[in-house]
């Protein structure tokens, strides 16, 4: 058995501290939320929330942040008011459930959390409502659901050569390096609180679509391009997009995204590059820096891709996009303005019609080297 050198235990040691530290910041920002209720109690007042509201018109565009935040507008949930209390109980209790998870570092899906608080009496009538609470909390502390060790089911995953160093209890200090299963790692919770120790990456490649993940890491395009591989599953998760995030942060590495040749590809790559409107209340899920590299509408004519036709739901997002903001100008607009007219769409996968690696051959060398100006 290896034994680990000094300066190793030592820069495990530094790592639980940072983690204990968290954990501790956690913990008295949900005491503090807490005392507020005992105090309201103490005094004789009805106990309350004051919750930033997330309706439409109080979520902006922060063009220097470069995403959606919420503004200034606040909803006061009160025991007081009948019609409240039930959204109030469910919110303390999903506060006391966070508190306990985050004590006894346990991890929780959100399909847990919905059956969890049938134990406690706590009733929600199906887990929409209960995620809706989570978010919630996630409002008022301005801190995502991951930080209180609620997950969601995850389905992304990422291969390549990246050395990570392992935080969660039982496994700290234990590395791992990320091209060692062809299938890829899943990115769940153990992966994206881990620590990022080093890479010969140059750039991240996020793809759209699971086969050619599949077909990117069959093909080596992570020696070929030292890329790092990540399969997003369609929209990215949230564990997806912090792990992107820190990945640019961190490590200093360029992200490009490769989605299908539709407005809906083009909204996940916006969403890792800005965030949604969703997930205003939140700062630290995106990458302003990331590059839509394709596949665009024009690609679709320079190309002459095999084509399906648009649907009226494909044709109405294309129009309330055109109303977002973020897509006023440059490849943003163009591309859904060609959307527009084409009325076509194709997937990454049409261009087997030239072979079966002419993507990876042919398309996405052109990409890369088109990203590095754009």
């Amino acid at each position: 058995m290896k034994l680990k050198t000094n300066k190793e235990q030592n820069r495990i040691k530094e790592r639980s501290k940072k983690a204990d530290e968290k954990q501790k910041s956690i913990l008295e920002m949900l005491k503090s939320h807490g005392a507020k209720i005992y105090d309201d109690l103490d005094n004789g007042q009805f106990p309350k929330f004051s919750i930033p509201s997330r309706s439409v018109s109080n979520i902006v565009y922060d063009k220097k942040l470069r995403q959606y935040i919420l503004g200034n507008n606040a909803a006061l949930r009160s025991s007081r008011n009948s019609s409240q209390l039930r959204s109030f109980t469910q919110l303390m209790w999903l506060a006391f459930f966070a508190n306990r998870l985050t004590q006894e570092k346990k991890s929780s899906t959100l399909r847990d959390v919905y059956y969890s608080s049938q134990a406690f009496a706590i009733e929600f009538e199906d887990q929409s409502e209960s995620d809706n609470i989570i978010v919630d909390l996630e409002a008022v502390t301005s801190k995502p659901r991951e930080d209180f060790h609620i997950f969601p089911e995850e389905r992304s995953s990422i291969f390549g050569d990246l050395n990570i160093e392992y935080t969660i209890p039982g496994y700290e200090g234990k590395t791992m390096n990320l091209s060692n299963h062809p299938d890829g790692y899943s990115i769940g919770p153990s992966l994206t609180t881990a620590e990022l120790v080093d890479t010969s990456a140059e750039i991240v490649i996020a793809i759209e679509k699971g086969g050619l993940f599949t077909r990117f890491v069959e093909e080596q395009i992570d020696k070929k391009f030292k890329s790092i591989i990540i399969n997003t599953g369609g929209q990215a998760p949230r564990s997806t997009r912090t792990l992107l995030k820190r990945l640019h942060d961190e490590m200093k590495l360029p992200v490009i995204v490769l989605t299908d040749g539709d407005v809906y590809g083009e909204h996940i790559a916006m969403v890792i590059k800005s965030g949604s409107a969703n997930a205003a209340h939140l700062r630290e899920l995106t990458v302003p820096d990331a590059k839509w590299v394709g596949v665009w509408a024009t690609d679709i004519e320079k190309y002459k891709l095999p084509t399906i036709p648009m649907t009226e739901s494909d044709i109405k997002r294309c129009y309330d996009l055109q109303k977002d903001p973020r897509y006023q100008d440059g490849i943003w607009k163009k591309e859904l303005d060609v959307f527009l007219r084409l009325k076509r769409k194709a997937e990454l996968e049409a261009f087997s019609k030239y072979g079966l690696t002419n993507i990876t051959d042919k398309y996405l060398p052109q990409k890369l080297e088109l990203a590095k100006s754009l």
